[in-house]
């Protein structure tokens, strides 16, 4: 009988079988959930349509890349500030939310045509050449960055009920490191579970609205999204939420360079090289393009799965496509949506509390596998900047820095900072 594990413990999806990779599908969907029904939580954005289009947005990420890069894409954070911006600059106008929202969609699907030009220059200039601009000492600290900056949201989560929290990092825990057979490698999904279970028991949630919803839903309608805006269009409001919108789409340009580097480092195979960077950005920028069209989020590709990959060790890009149909298939059930939506804060935040923490500790190990040396101190000023610029603003008074009209996360601004930095100082990545 052939082992499922290989000697250094990374498993093989295809001789895990259906059942077990169904439930790691799962575990996927329940790693990227909180955050990807976050941002229509917070926006007014459909949340049936966000479950939609990050399952095929994922698949459409998937085929461009030659199904060889295990990532998952949801909603992205980045572009928050530019929906709520135009939303109510709609609002004072005189269009409902909903409406303002579908103007800032045409923002976001004018920014998914930068991810093509960027593509562009990689093919005509060659990956490796512009991935000079992107060494370890760059892309490490800017994926421990990535980490560091999300962990603020885990501990808010955790806040509303530590009991909670600390029973879901407790079980992951646990389970990841003295399981056996399959519970060794569904960590994260009996961490949501056995949280979710207690809470319950608890008397924390209220199942009040459950039967309320019903089991089946078209997930999207013709007026949330950007077709309603053409029956009669205010074209100073388009031009104002493009103006707006696009320039942000640089920064989530260098997070997807950053989370190819975090998946690569985990996996150890070179996706930058093969299927290559430009294939990998074609895939967001059309997944994003899509997603605006019907009125969903921006998508990205996602930590927390590259979390959850370092955590079960199954490689297996099959596992996230499975993963991307359950999505789609419950993007069709109201019902499932809402018992999501029910799901304690706590419970999210315990899980991604560890998540976060790992997507850091693939930056540190990208450094230290890299070699780069911090006894040169053109590395230490680049990697200090990186990280001091992305913390310090992401938790500092405004959250962003602005510039015009627009606010720049700290993760963007650093980024900026690093590559420029490194430029012109000449560093090769190990000093």
């Amino acid at each position: 009988m052939e082992k499922e594990v290989s000697s250094q413990g990374i498993y093989d999806a295809r001789k895990l079988g259906a059942y077990k990779c169904t439930i790691l599908g799962i575990q996927h969907l329940f790693a990227m959930f909180g955050a990807t029904v976050l941002v229509p939580a917070i926006t007014g954005l459909p949340v049936a349509t966000t479950l939609l289009f990050a399952g095929i947005g994922t698949l459409i990420f998937h085929f461009v890349s030659k199904l060889r890069v295990p990532a998952f894409l949801g909603s992205s954070f980045a572009f928050i500030g530019g929906y709520l911006g135009i939303k109510e600059i709609g609002v004072a106008q005189g269009y409902s939310e909903d409406l303002s929202l579908c103007y800032a969609c045409i923002g976001i699907a004018a920014a998914a045509l930068l991810y093509f030009v960027m593509a562009g220059l990689l093919k005509a200039f060659g990956t490796e050449k512009v991935m000079k601009f992107f060494p370890p000492v760059v892309t490490g600290p800017m994926v421990i960055a990535i980490g560091l900056t999300l962990s603020g949201s885990a501990i808010s989560n955790c806040t509303s009920n530590w009991m909670l929290a600390i029973a879901a990092i407790l079980i992951v825990i646990c389970t990841s490191i003295w399981g056996k057979g399959i519970f060794k490698i569904m960590p994260i999904l009996l961490g949501v579970l056995g949280s979710y279970l207690l809470a319950v028991a608890m008397g924390e949630v209220d199942f009040s609205s459950l039967s309320e919803a019903s089991w089946i839903g078209l997930p999207f309608s013709r007026e949330t999204s950007i077709l309603a805006v053409f029956d009669n269009p205010d074209y100073e409001l388009i031009l104002t939420s493009v103006i707006a919108i696009v320039p942000i789409a640089f920064a989530t340009i260098m997070e997807h360079i950053g989370d190819m580097c975090a998946i690569q480092s985990t996996v150890g195979k070179n996706f930058i090289k093969d299927p290559g960077l430009h294939r990998t950005l074609i895939g967001d920028g059309t997944a994003t393009f899509l997603a605006s069209i019907f009125g969903a989020p921006a998508n990205t590709t996602y930590g927390e799965n590259t979390g959850v990959l370092n955590l079960t060790k199954v490689f297996d890009p099959m596992v996230i496509r499975i993963a991307a149909i359950i999505a789609i298939l419950l993007s069709f059930c109201p019902k499932f949506a809402c018992l999501i939506g029910l799901m304690p804060p706590a419970t999210i935040g315990g899980v991604s509390l560890i998540l976060y923490g790992m997507i850091s500790a693939v930056g540190v190990r990208n450094l230290v596998e890299s070699k780069v040396d911090f006894s040169n101190s053109r590395n230490v000023f680049v990697a200090a900047l990186i990280l001091v610029i992305a913390i310090g603003v992401k938790y500092g008074a405004n959250d962003s820095i602005p510039i015009g009209p627009i606010n720049i996360s700290g993760l963007a601004l650093a980024a900026i900072v690093g590559i420029i930095l490194n430029a012109i100082l000449g560093i090769k990545g190990k000093g």
